[in-house]
């Protein structure tokens, strides 16, 4: 009987062991054929929403520029990439949400949404335009000047996680 019971633990230790080197293969990088592609541009992007916050497009623009810097081998260029990024800020609003007893609302949800194109010239086929869309909320006794520029940097960061997610990780 604790034979079997060994025999039990090692192939489980085993399987956990083989998944877990699979699971993290190719975790944060990126699935580029460099002997074709060998460069990106990321265009400034506009901003065409009701609501501007001036900083917010170049923020977003630097942040996406610094992602495929950091993680792939990719020249980042302003314009004429092997791949190309585009878009605008659509969308930048707020949401009085958690209604407390007194009918105030008690949370805020700021929602920002980014329309990308994205032009693979090396592989048209890959071509998209989708949006973007994150939130953040804060506190409503707190003004949006004193929390715009945190609850911004997480938005940033979720967007163009998933723009990169979808135009070179593929997963």
């Amino acid at each position: 009987m604790e034979i079997g019971k060994i025999k039990i633990l090692t192939i489980v230790f085993a399987v956990m062991l083989f998944s877990g080197c699979t699971i993290s293969y190719k975790f944060n990088g990126a699935y580029i054929d460099y002997t074709k592609t060998k460069t990106i541009s990321i265009s400034e992007f506009t901003n065409t929403a009701e609501l501007i916050y001036a900083p917010l497009t170049q923020q977003f623009s630097e942040r996406l520029r610094d992602l495929y810097t950091r993680n792939t081998r990719l020249q980042v260029l302003k314009k004429a990439g092997d791949m190309h990024i585009e878009g605008e800020v659509t969308e930048y609003y707020l949401t009085p949400m958690a209604i407390s007893a007194d009918t105030y609302a008690s949370q805020t949800k700021l929602t920002i949404t980014i329309n990308v194109r994205f032009t693979n010239n090396k592989n048209p086929e890959d071509d998209f335009e989708k949006k973007y869309s994150a939130y953040q909320t804060f506190d409503s006794s707190k003004l949006l000047n004193d929390v715009q520029d945190e609850l911004l940097k997480t938005i940033i960061e979720e967007i163009a996680d998933n723009i990169y997610n979808d135009t070179v990780a593929k997963w």
